[in-house]
């Protein structure tokens, strides 16, 4: 068994730095960014995973010498919903913007209600790219088998902007039928344009294979509108472009995963397959995400909840949010190697049998949010070095 983990490649095969609009070539020459960003600590565990997150960057500032501006931003979700009647208070988005308008991005915690779909509305944080990559250290653990996971590399590329979760609601009361729950969504062209634009060109860039999700029968005016678009986008870009209804997509994304590449999907689609998609990662604990603008602005996020079950138990996976953080370093502050460092100090620790529960299998050791954290903060270092490092009595 090596002692340190073989070099990966970028654990998101992307190149989405702030400042860069989605269309643009990774090579562009781009706005310089500031190494700044805004934390938002979010509840739940979110308080645990962030700090976390942030003890393995203060190992990365040692290391590399480079030094991170961060600003700390107010209560989130229902906490700010219950002290301000809102879940993205006044307060959070002013701090979001200032953070934005000074060139850097935001590093976020779990937030509940609408939190998350008020910020994306508020800052037209149009899409999200959520990496579907399953890591070789954890294949023992996974409920799948090697087969089903092994050579899988999908991008879902995610609107944020359209759909179901940004329509309309209310409710009313009828005669025969009592009360009536309404919600009203719309498409618009440019609003699918634009989140095709970022998929094609992600899938150029890649396999080119382009997976546009549909419902044929379902929303066939929806549908329509998104086949006649992703056609024209994909052949524009050189890119093979097939088209999968949200259930077989399901399906095959158990079944036959590493046949996708980059996956296009509407709002609502998008979350259930993202989410689905952390079986093939063997636990949403280590699911991730970002979400951007035409702008360059970004939010950094892990893709599971605030988990209020495990708050203060010490138990949380804190490897999701620790992905956002090396997703945020690649991808708006240009820094890969350190990014690195980071994906890499997580595998050398799971390779050595350091395991939170929902990752645990035999002959590991179980351990706990902070134990986890300190492993990897200690991992930092040596696997910069290239130096092998031996973190405790058991390995797998």
């Amino acid at each position: 068994m090596n002692s340190v983990p073989d070099p990966l490649p970028p654990r998101t095969g992307l190149c989405v730095r702030a400042g860069a609009p989605p269309e643009a070539p990774p090579d562009a020459d781009l706005p310089r960014r500031t190494r700044r960003f805004g934390v938002l600590e979010g509840e739940g565990i979110g308080p645990e995973v962030v700090g976390a997150a942030l003890r393995v960057l203060r190992a990365v500032e040692e290391v590399s010498g480079k030094d991170f501006e961060i600003e700390r931003g107010g209560p989130i979700g229902t906490e700010a919903e219950s002290r301000w009647g809102k879940p993205l208070s006044d307060e959070v988005t002013h701090f979001c913007r200032d953070v934005f308008e000074a060139g850097g991005v935001v590093l976020s915690g779990p937030g509940g209600g609408r939190f998350v779909y008020d910020l994306r509305r508020q800052f037209d944080l149009y899409y999200k790219l959520s990496p579907l990559r399953p890591c070789r250290e954890l294949v023992g653990a996974n409920r799948l088998r090697p087969e089903y996971v092994s050579g899988v590399d999908i991008l879902i590329v995610r609107d944020n902007a359209g759909g179901v979760y940004q329509g309309d609601w209310q409710d009313r009361v009828c005669p025969k039928e009592g009360r009536v729950a309404e919600h009203t969504f719309a498409y618009s062209e440019r609003q699918v344009r634009r989140i095709l634009e970022v998929a094609a060109h992600r899938a150029s860039g890649r396999k080119r294979l382009l997976s546009v999700v549909v419902k044929d029968g379902g929303i066939p005016g929806v549908t329509g509108l998104w086949r006649e678009v992703a056609a024209e986008t994909a052949g524009r870009h050189g890119v093979k472009c097939e088209f999968v209804n949200v259930d077989y997509a399901a399906y095959r994304l158990v079944q036959h995963a590493a046949e996708f590449d980059v996956i296009a999907t509407p709002n609502l689609c998008g979350d259930i397959l993202a989410d689905l998609g952390g079986v093939l990662l063997g636990s949403r604990g280590l699911s991730f995400s970002g979400n951007f603008s035409a702008e360059g602005h970004a939010v950094y996020q892990t893709n599971h909840g605030a988990a209020y079950d495990l708050t203060g138990t010490g138990r949380a996976n804190p490897v999701a949010q620790i992905y956002s953080l090396a997703m945020m370093l690649r991808e708006s502050f240009g820094l890969a190697e350190e990014a690195g460092w980071v994906e890499r100090a997580v595998s050398h620790v799971w390779r050595h049998g350091w395991r939170t529960d929902d990752v645990w299998e035999s002959g590991c050791r179980r351990c706990g949010t902070e134990e986890l954290t300190g492993q990897v903060v200690r991992a930092v270092p040596l696997v910069a070095r290239g130096e092998g490092v031996t973190c405790g009595r058991h390995s797998c």
